[in-house]
């Protein structure tokens, strides 16, 4: 049953969007630019960094630090999705983005989140093997395992996002093309639309809902498992050992769901009673903080990859120095 009489979808469509940036925070523009630009540089060096040492030590190839690579990637394609523009609109005031690159944008960030939360689970899936059956880790998690699991992963995260971003990007936007926020989010979007944006916003509720509920209760039952293992050992030194391994974990996972699932469910049931700059400000941050502390937690937290980054940047500045 059709809604509504066929449209031009050509005709119809703004050639560019405008973007606000943060609505009510225009005097604080220079400090939010050196603020994400800080971050955003943070991000890209220090997942740069942790990417460079997996690859280059040959003991760094174990399934753990082959997520984490893949999850410093991710972290990098999250945030260079949505910082340059947003420094761009706070330094110039240029906010103009071009319908395509809109959507390209929005498919961008919800594909990196959902391979993100997969990543944090097949790392709590990695955890659960290495302290709940030790003596079977590498017979578990083979190469061509750990393949399987990386390409489900990213396959999940295309094949449920690629609907969202096709049918608010069929929809007519025939009305206003000015988004009061600072990158293309879906329900900024979607309230532009001129016909019902209800059938795709219903749709990211519920897929966001069932990729991000089903990893949490699985990562949680993960983890329920680990500290029964965890506190049966008998030498405290490896209860130590084992509790200091996952923190690392533990700490992003809280970086990354926290502030994402408030930035979702504000957006769906506080629209009227948070106001729209916190409500920006909570979607940004939750696509920048988690890319950018990912590798500071990682890289002080566990010891391999803290002394070759050590090792790497004594390297640098020695060969520096001796240059100069």
């Amino acid at each position: 049953m059709m809604l509504g009489p066929p449209y031009n979808h050509t005709m119809e469509n703004p050639a560019t969007f405008f973007l606000v940036g943060i609505p009510g925070l225009q005097s604080s523009r220079l400090g939010l630019a050196i603020s994400l630009s800080a971050m955003y540089t943070i991000a890209l060096l220090g997942n740069t960094l942790i990417m460079t040492v997996i690859c280059m030590d040959s003991t760094l190839q174990e399934p753990m630090y082959c997520f984490l690579w893949i999850l410093a990637a991710v972290d990098i394609v999250m945030a260079s999705s949505v910082v340059p523009k947003m420094v761009s609109i706070f330094c110039s005031g240029d906010g103009s983005i071009s319908f395509n690159a809109c959507f390209a944008q929005m498919y961008f960030v919800h594909a990196a989140t959902a391979v993100e939360t997969g990543l944090l689970l097949a790392m709590a899936f990695d955890r659960y093997v290495a302290i709940c059956k030790p003596l079977h880790y590498k017979r578990i998690l083979t190469p061509k395992v750990m393949l399987v699991m990386s390409v489900t992963i990213v396959f999940r995260a295309l094949i449920s996002m690629t609907p969202l971003s096709w049918m608010l990007s069929h929809l007519p936007f025939c009305g206003s093309n000015v988004v009061p926020h600072s990158y293309c989010e879906h329900m900024a979007v979607a309230k532009l639309a001129c016909a019902d944006a209800m059938p795709s916003s219903l749709y990211s509720l519920i897929v966001s809902s069932i990729i991000v509920g089903s990893d949490v209760v699985f990562i949680a039952a993960s983890y329920t498992l680990i500290l029964r293992a965890v506190f049966n050992l008998s030498s405290k030194n490896a209860q130590r050992k084992a509790l200091s391994t996952c923190g690392s974990h533990v700490g992003v996972m809280a970086l990354f769901y926290l502030p994402g699932m408030a930035s979702i469910y504000v957006a769906w049931l506080g629209q009227d009673t948070v106001p729209l700059h916190t409500q920006v400000l909570l979607a940004g941050l939750y696509l920048i903080i988690p890319p950018t502390l990912n590798p500071v937690i990682y890289g002080i937290r566990t010891k391999q990859i803290w002394k070759k980054i050590r090792y790497l940047l004594m390297f640098f500045f020695y060969h520096s120095y001796k240059c100069s």
